[in-house]
């Protein structure tokens, strides 16, 4: 997923205005505040608010943004709608920050219908920015909803990036909701779009993707073939820790096409992988070892599958919710 940190003027100042900091000091905007009015007063509470949130006082930045924007609300049309999308772009990257991860989505909507409104060239960045904040509030229509928009807007500009970075992310949405025939479709677009652009990584990222959903869609064949080509970029390019979830996309492959055996010792070395760390991913574990027990059921070898499930009834004990 692309990163993106204070997008333009939102939040996270230029050099130019860092060099203006030298100058014009915290304390003196706070002393400015009782002397303006208007639009003066509410650029002085997004400024305070800005140098706030870079401390990392997210708290005390979001009451500041929120006050900027009841200014600018206030002003209406007298002045530029810029202001106000600001305000609530701060406000979403602070309730961001603070883990506030819906009402962080609904502030930036606002702030991208607004730029969207005035055609500002701002409106694109931000509106990814709230795709991917959607996705983590589990909002994923809305993520889709959000992220074709962005999809056209980059096809249009030429930016075959943006665009494979939006498809992919409408892959991972409609993944979540089971929509796996328009995942699959979602996400051979984005692989498309990396390949042209000899993204070997994100081409990879994209077939493992594939693999999970051919799998869940039952073809097993189709599924060894995508998640054998993420593996061997992974392994190629000694990224660990995406080779085991290629590696455990290969081995679940493996048991829809009917490789029972093949898949289980595909499993097996997932398993090696996955417990051989300190701080261990007990869920993940729990999750392989169910589905060898699975395929050792399968397989006729049942009091191998029992003796599994009886072992592992100790640590579900432990991270499953009550």
């Amino acid at each position: 997923m692309r990163k993106r940190e204070g997008i333009a003027r939102v939040i996270v100042m230029s050099e130019d205005e860092e060099s203006t900091d030298d100058i014009v000091t915290e304390e003196m905007l706070w002393e400015r505040i009782p002397e303006t009015q208007g639009l003066d007063r509410a650029n002085t509470y997004y400024e305070l608010s800005a140098r706030i949130y870079a401390r990392g006082q997210y708290d005390e930045a979001l009451a500041l943004a929120e006050t900027a924007r009841d200014i600018y609300a206030e002003l209406g049309s007298v002045v530029p709608s810029d202001g106000l999308a600001q305000a609530y772009s701060a406000i979403g990257y602070n309730l961001n920050q603070l883990k506030r991860m819906n009402e962080a989505a609904n502030a930036m909507s606002k702030a991208v219908d607004l730029l969207r409104e005035s055609k500002s060239p701002l409106a694109i960045d931000l509106a990814c920015t709230l795709g991917e904040w959607w996705f983590s509030s589990k909002e994923y229509e809305k993520t889709i909803e959000c992220m074709s928009e962005c999809v056209q807007e980059h096809l249009v500009d030429g930016n075959d990036s943006g665009a494979a970075n939006d498809l992919h992310l409408i892959g991972c949405a409609q993944r979540e909701l089971k929509e796996y025939g328009l995942a699959l479709e979602s996400f051979r677009e984005a692989r498309d779009l990396f390949k042209k652009l000899k993204e070997v990584i994100n081409v990879a990222r994209c077939d493992q993707k594939i693999a999970h959903c051919l799998i869940e869609i039952g073809d097993g064949d189709g599924a060894i073939i995508a998640a054998q080509k993420s593996l061997d970029v992974f392994v190629t390019a000694h990224d660990h820790y995406r080779e085991t979830y290629s590696l455990l996309e290969l081995g679940k492959a493996q048991i829809v096409a009917g490789l029972g055996e093949e898949g289980l010792n595909t499993l097996d070395r997932v398993l090696e992988i996955a417990t051989d760390h300190d701080n261990k991913d007990f869920e993940f574990i729990l999750e392989i070892e169910n589905r060898m027990a699975d395929v050792l059921q399968s397989l006729g070898r049942v009091d191998e599958a029992d003796e599994i499930r009886r072992r592992i009834k100790a640590v579900e004990e432990v991270v499953k919710e009550d």
